[in-house]
């Protein structure tokens, strides 16, 4: 009995850390809910749906699990040649079998790196197109939300859906599925192999099997929390710089850096001490599989070794030193992807759970769809006409009430009244951008919802009060495309008939190509040449984020310039002039004449001034329309308008005092 006793004592040692972290297991509560990880989708339907994307590349990922079976013949029969040679040098020696093991070990390490490779190379392929269009389908997706669904939907979340969490799906398709696969067959064929060598010794190997699975159990539970802990900390801290960087302007004026820093500094302890818990969880979890692996070891070491040294056998097996030297080989391509396992376990929720916020995302129904009748018109005359249109963006709350009003081709139509009294919503419904309750709204008699959506929007130019710029060049702003930019990118280089031919090469045609004389015959219809014509690099001047290095009345020129452009037959301005100052007012004024003559206009502006030659104007409250008439129509009324207009009259008096 003396000599079990080191055996005995091993179990003791497992039995007491394994109590221990039951213990631990039953104590510790995961809060799923709290920390915002609730899961909704199985995952066999998450499964299932990725690969209906993996389905079209079928041929590569069996090529992938062919080739598999060759990389892990290393694994497999590399212990087996080595005890041959352990025996070969303890028995009669001989050089030339040695050379022959020698050679097999070679060739089968060879054969196993190089099927790995291809494997690698084909997964990350197939792996980055799958992603790819996943992405793009995400994307395309996000750009059908209806307007109302886009201001529900924060832009950092949706930027964290289409990088981030398709970055977790990649991982699974490009490694993780494979690496999986492979440690389950290496598990199985290492057990076989075991077997056939000596079943006594990998039944002891197996009774090692219980606990492992316990301390993989466990571990996942604590690794799971500790991750949750750190998604949300990481998500927390970049919420916050987000806000914060965009508003550091607003920090500096009032003096709260101090404050600010204390609350980043924070969040950022919370976010290390998060990281620090999943480190400490790691650092229980590899030890203990560790310590599982040594045991098994010494436990084969000390069998094996006595009956070995005693010329015995055990359990009714012959042990050679070759078998023990195999064994221990084996041990530990045992050991090791069991613990592959059960941290790869852990990534593939991972990206079930980045998978099924994807999947949330793309099973958005869109608010704004095409009728199935509805069709393409090649060119709108612009006569437009509210019957009866009642819009609410809360159920029951409404701020458009029964509208009716019609404007004839050509015409331009001015929308008044004080902030919230509707107006920009009759600019949104007509481009659906939002879907109304009740009434219609028809375009040359069409109801609008019988004409395609992007054919609608193509043929309305919207020309807003906040002009958002892309980073880039002036030219890509006004083109909206990519010919500019890469035209630009090229000319910066071209030096000589050689680098012109390669410019003139370079360029990519959008819908139709559109020359530099042709942006700069629109930049001057809106007077925008002036301030172009100054700049250094003209067209190709860089354009910064948001388009910050322009004041305000030039970002409204180029999007005057941008939207003629594209030739709309309607053209909407929605306080186009507000926030203008006085000279850069008199070349939009200017600029708003000349496009009166290019199709219907319609326009929301509070400076009463910059409507007086509207066709008709609209005069709104609270979601009706109060007062329709022309300028003088209005001012003879003495209504609403004439209010309006005599307050306007008297502050600009003041202000020119």
């Amino acid at each position: 009995m003396r000599e079990y006793f080191p055996l005995l004592l091993v179990g003791a040692i497992i039995g007491t850390i394994s109590a221990v972290l039951i213990l631990a297991y039953v104590l510790v509560k995961d809060k799923k809910e709290s920390m915002g990880f609730e899961r909704h989708m199985k995952d066999s339907v998450i499964l299932k749906r990725l690969l209906l994307y993996a389905k079209p590349y079928w041929k590569q990922f069996l090529l992938v699990l062919f080739l598999m079976l060759f990389s892990i013949a290393y694994d497999i029969l590399s212990p087996l040649i080595v005890g041959r040679i352990e025996n070969l040098v303890a028995g009669r020696f001989t050089l030339q079998p040695l050379f022959d093991y020698v050679a097999v070990y070679a060739v089968i390490l060879v054969v196993s790196m190089v099927c790995s490779y291809f494997q690698a190379i084909i997964l990350q392929k197939v792996g980055q197109r799958i992603i790819s269009r996943m992405r793009e389908e995400l994307f395309t997706h996000i750009e059908a939300f209806s307007h109302a669904q886009l201001t529900e939907i924060p832009v950092g979340k949706l930027v964290t859906r289409v990088t981030n969490d398709t970055n977790a799906i990649s991982l699974m398709f490009t490694s993780l599925l494979a690496r999986l696969l492979k440690n389950c067959f290496v598990i199985a064929g290492v057990l076989a192999a075991m077997l056939v060598l000596n079943y006594e010794l990998t039944l002891m190997v197996l009774c090692f099997v219980p606990f492992i699975v316990l301390f993989t159990v466990i571990f996942q539970k604590f690794s799971r929390r500790a991750y949750r802990k750190v998604k949300d900390c990481t998500t927390d801290i970049n919420t916050w710089l987000s806000e914060n960087l965009s508003g550091i302007k607003v920090t500096q004026i009032f003096n709260r850096e101090e404050a600010k820093n204390k609350e980043f500094s924070a969040k950022s302890k919370a976010l290390g001490r998060a990281r620090g818990e999943q480190v400490f969880v790691f650092g229980i979890f590899r030890p203990l599989i560790y310590m599982l692996y040594i045991s098994s070891v010494l436990c084969l070491l000390y069998l094996g070794g006595k009956g070995y040294l005693k010329d015995t056998t055990f359990l009714g097996q012959a042990l050679t030193s070759g078998t023990i030297v195999s064994f221990y080989m084996y041990i530990s391509k045992f050991f090791d992807p069991i613990q592959n396992l059960a941290e790869q376990f852990n990534w593939l929720q991972s990206a079930f759970a980045s998978a099924e916020k994807v999947f949330s995302l793309l099973d958005l129904p869109l608010e704004m769809t095409d009728a199935e009748d509805a069709i393409e018109v090649p060119r709108l005359r612009g006569e437009i006409e509210f019957k009866d249109v009642w819009f609410a963006y809360i159920p029951g709350e409404w701020v458009l009430k029964g509208v009716s009003f019609h404007v004839k081709a050509g015409e331009t139509a001015a929308f008044v009244g004080a902030t919230g009294s509707g107006k920009t919503t009759i600019l949104a419904l007509l481009t659906r951008n939002y879907e109304f309750q009740k009434g219609e709204i028809l375009i040359d008699g069409m109801d609008i919802r019988k004409i395609k959506t992007d054919c609608l929007r193509r043929q309305i130019g919207q020309m807003l009060q906040d002009v958002f710029l892309f980073s880039g060049t002036i030219r890509s702003n006004i083109v909206l495309g990519d010919t500019a930019s890469a035209l630009s990118s090229e000319k910066n280089k071209a030096d000589g008939s050689a680098d012109k031919e390669r410019m003139k090469a370079a360029a990519i045609s959008d819908d139709r190509n559109i020359s530099d004389e042709e942006i700069m015959d629109v930049c001057r219809y809106v007077n925008a040449d002036g301030f172009i014509n100054r700049l250094e690099h003209g067209l190709d001047e860089e354009v910064r984020e948001r388009g910050s290095n322009f004041s305000a009345g030039q970002r409204q020129l180029l999007s005057f310039a941008r939207t003629i452009l594209h030739h709309p037959s309607i053209m909407i301005l929605d306080e186009a002039t507000a926030n203008i100052d006085t000279e850069t007012e008199i070349l939009i004024q200017d600029s708003l004449e000349r496009m009166r003559s290019i199709g219907t206009m319609l326009i929301v502006a509070h400076r009463l001034s910059t409507i007086r030659h509207a066709d008709q104007i609209f005069v709104l409250s609270h979601g009706e329309i109060i007062e329709r008439g022309t300028h003088q129509e209005l001012i003879d009324a003495q209504g609403r308008y004439y209010e309006l207009y005599m307050l306007q009259s008297h502050m600009e008096k003041l202000d020119g005092r």
